[in-house]
């Protein structure tokens, strides 16, 4: 064996196909990400924060479950449910229904459903989505407790 003599990385074809197949899978993907994008603004505009304070206040059980229904429907970013929770806490929405809407918020994506099920699988989307919102009803509670037995 030579020492000034460099050997070829005989990885480098399988890593350029490997780059060209993520970058073909990427801008097919494109698409998809873009519609479920542009749909979640238009929901999120069509839920303005006015007419989700209306809606709550009837029962705390029933608070959970549509906080945690409105948030899956309108998923977001977290930084803009914590501003949304804010918001509607200040209107005077129970805290068990703001939870649950910003863990769903974050969490379940009713409206990425289809664009998640074609890319991971039909089974794998809606498993995660139903262990997602009934996780987000759960931590509402806890959080509630919690706090009541902080306070």
């Amino acid at each position: 064996m030579n020492p000034g003599k460099t050997t070829p990385d005989t990885n480098a074809p399988a890593a350029r196909q490997a780059l060209v197949r993520s970058l073909r899978g990427f801008v097919q993907m494109l698409p998809i990400l873009l519609g479920m994008l542009l749909l979640t603004s238009l929901i999120f505009a069509w839920l303005p924060s006015s007419s989700l304070r209306a809606l709550f206040g009837s029962h705390p059980s029933l608070d959970v479950l549509l906080g945690a229904a409105i948030g899956s429907v309108a998923m977001g970013h977290p930084l803009a449910g914590y501003i949304l929770g804010g918001e509607l806490l200040a209107g005077g929405v129970s805290l068990i229904a703001v939870t649950a809407l910003i863990v769903s918020w974050v969490t379940v994506g009713v409206v990425q459903f289809p664009a998640e099920a074609l890319l991971l699988g039909r089974r794998f989307a809606l498993i995660r989505n139903l262990l997602c919102f009934f996780s987000a009803i759960a931590i509402a509670w806890l959080t509630v407790g919690v706090m009541r037995l902080l306070a």
